[in-house]
């Protein structure tokens, strides 16, 4: 019989989220992290009431509040003009949602998850072990580690990203890149010639770009995040969405986006890439969740939280599977139930991101126009556009509008 239950290739917030959920159930989970510590990249980080009533069940919320902050409004202004076209009230989110729409800083979020799986006896936590290869042997699966180390398992989950191995076990896809570049960080809040409310998080629309900017860290400090459509990339540069033209880019846009480019570091950036919708994220005892099986591009802030909405649709039909050694026919019944609440609705919100992004980054005349026309006209008190996402149902029900919802951005 196996030593684990459950093998999870990666410890970011998908991987740890899922570790969390699972042991809860009294499954027997080990976690093995690449990096040689549990740690993220990156800066702030939205969580909608979708994901905080999962984190308030799971015992996390309470942990993560005293550094996050509830905003009030989810403000879109156009970044040439400056002028605000309307607003997604947030301020009762949790009443409508069952759960309060926060931002903190990612860090603060995999440190909370980090102290819960170190809290659990069922959970055995690797850093250093960098997943390079698994063998399913039909009765267990075998993982094996760049370091020489071997485990056996009922199931090994791959949660280890965009450029996940595992993936490469399902299907034989690339990264897509989007042309597109994201400087993003979180500075003290003295620091930001701040234009936006502290109250707020705000989205800037421009011609292929945006500028997003809120508090984390309890108001401490201040998160921004400036995209922009490399032309560097278009012309096949090698060296594309340099610093230099992050600020031609932006030379253009009003006082209030201006002023912000010169506090975002300079000396990181992330080309953002995405993947297609697979059908199936399961191959035999293998499966996948977060980016390893939707990595999406950032335009609804869900990337986080769909990862740990897969940790707990897989964690109930799982734990329904006792203490095995689990059947491969029971265990592809419980992979089955999973992939019937996940795989859809989480393809969904991939291409749903991308328009999205399209419609922020219009940049001719006529569209431009257009769209400021639509989100002007929209009722602030109209929520049909996000009640697809953000509403607590056994059943997550696609939306069928094609209209993206008024959803926020990393």
């Amino acid at each position: 019989m196996p030593t684990d239950q459950v093998i999870i290739a990666g410890g970011g917030i998908g991987g740890l989220g899922a570790a969390v959920m699972l042991a809860q159930r009294g499954v027997r989970v080990r976690v093995l992290e690449r990096a040689p510590e549990f740690g993220e990249v990156g800066a702030g980080l939205q969580l909608a009431p979708n994901v905080t009533r999962l984190l308030d069940e799971v015992g996390v919320l309470e942990k993560i509040l005293p550094l996050s902050l509830a905003p009030s409004r989810l403000v879109f202004r156009n970044a040439a003009s400056g002028e605000e076209l309307t607003h997604l009230d947030l301020a009762d989110a949790r009443e409508r949602y069952g759960g309060p729409y926060l931002v903190l800083h990612r860090s603060d979020l995999l440190r909370a998850l980090l102290e819960a799986a170190e809290a659990e006896p069922g959970i055995t936590l690797h850093t250093g072990h960098h997943v390079s290869g698994v063998r399913d042997r039909g009765e267990d699966v075998v993982v094996r580690c760049d370091n020489g180390a071997e485990f056996t398992g009922e199931l090994v989950v791959g949660a280890d990203g965009l450029h996940s191995t595992l993936r490469a076990e399902l299907v034989d896809d690339e990264p897509i890149c989007s042309g597109y570049v994201a400087y993003r960080g979180a500075v003290p809040v003295e620091d930001v010639d701040r234009r936006s409310s502290l109250d707020d998080v705000a989205v800037w629309m421009g011609p292929g770009l945006h500028l997003v900017q809120y508090p984390v860290r309890a108001g401490r400090l201040y998160n921004q995040v400036a995209v922009f459509r490399s032309q560097e990339y278009l012309d096949g540069e090698q060296d594309w969405g340099t610093p230099e033209e992050l600020d031609r880019t932006y030379a253009g846009m009003c006082a209030g986006v201006r002023g912000a480019i010169p506090s975002l570091r300079r000396d990181n950036r992330w080309p953002m890439y995405d993947r297609r919708p697979i059908g199936t994220w399961t191959k035999g005892r293998i499966t996948l969740l977060g980016d390893a099986a939707h990595p999406m591009l950032q335009y609804l802030a869900q990337g986080a939280g769909q990862s740990l909405l897969d940790g707990v649709a897989l964690a109930g039909p799982l734990s329904g599977l006792g203490d095995g050694p689990w059947s491969a026919g029971d265990l592809a019944r419980a992979l089955e139930v999973y992939e019937r609440e996940r795989v859809e609705f989480a393809g969904t919100v991939q291409e749903r991101a991308r328009t999205w992004g399209d419609i922020w980054h219009v940049d001719d005349h006529v569209s431009t126009l257009l769209r400021d026309e639509v989100f002007r006209s929209r009722d602030i008190h109209d929520y049909h556009l996000v009640d697809w996402l953000y509403r607590p149902v056994d059943e997550p029900t696609l939306p069928t509008s094609t209209t993206p919802p008024a959803g926020g951005v990393s």
